[in-house]
């Protein structure tokens, strides 16, 4: 199934697509429930697929509040009836001087990072207004809050919240349909951004650009449904959905934009 499967997938997803046999054998063979890291949107569609062509594992995933854009996936057989506290998710909230700091998503997860944190490892970094929330693995919480006293000048405390507090995140994605040449990077931020194709493909070629989180310098890099995008000082798409060529052989698209 593997082999039929991916065909319809990037290259480099090869290996997450064996990540997911590997779950779906483990959790059919010793019948039990496996659950994994963090996984972006495309991961969990994948995932999804997958699953989709077995009879006797079911998916499940949940990042803490609906909407999530990083989930833990759940692979589960059919007589498991999952719950969100098989998740093992904590919510930590971000305290710092309100009122003589600011602080920015970006230095948030910079720090999370940089104190050796796999982006897999954690969820969202939620915002509203100048509070900030993490979602994390339960098990990493002791670490975070005894290890990361600072980000950037400003010295925090993680402190454990119920997720009834979670917050409303401040992102307000727009819808936006429209029509692309190809499914190639440099058309999709152009067509998403109101970029010429040439200040695209220039963005992307000065690594400001990345796709599920990771950094991607090639124009002619090939998008897919779920993809999700972030171009510095432009700001996020999502590409929703993908459809048919017009008579101008153009491909219908469905984005989410959240401009910068």
């Amino acid at each position: 199934m593997a082999r039929d499967f991916r065909q319809h997938f990037r290259a480099e997803e090869g290996a997450f697509i064996d990540q997911v046999q590997d779950w779906l054998q483990q959790a059919s063979g010793e019948y039990r429930p496996v659950l994994t890291d963090f996984a972006n949107p495309r991961q969990v569609y994948i995932a999804q697929t997958l699953v989709n062509q077995v009879d006797d594992v079911k998916l499940a995933h949940w990042g803490g509040y609906p909407r999530a854009e990083m989930q833990r996936l759940l692979f589960y057989p059919a007589y498991f009836e999952p719950t969100a506290a098989d998740f093992n998710l904590a919510l930590l909230a971000v305290a710092y001087p309100v009122k003589f700091m600011e602080l920015h998503h970006r230095q948030v997860m910079g720090t999370l990072i940089g104190e050796g944190l796999e982006r897999t490892a954690f969820g969202d970094i939620l915002r509203q207004e100048q509070r900030f929330q993490v979602v994390v693995k339960q098990e990493l919480t002791p670490f975070i809050r005894q290890e990361i006293t600072h980000v950037g000048k400003a010295r925090v405390k993680f402190v454990p919240v119920d997720f009834a507090a979670v917050l409303t995140p401040d992102v307000d994605w727009e819808p936006l349909q429209t029509t692309v040449a190809s499914l190639r990077l440099d058309a999709v931020v152009a067509a998403g951004f109101n970029y010429s194709r040439n200040r695209a493909k220039q963005t992307i070629e000065k690594g400001l650009v990345r796709v599920n989180w990771e950094t991607i310098d090639r124009p002619d890099y090939e998008l897919d449904e779920y993809d999700l995008l972030s171009v510095r000082h432009a700001g996020r798409l999502r590409l929703e959905a993908v459809g048919n060529r017009n008579r101008k052989d153009k491909l219908r698209v469905e984005m989410a934009i959240v401009k910068a």
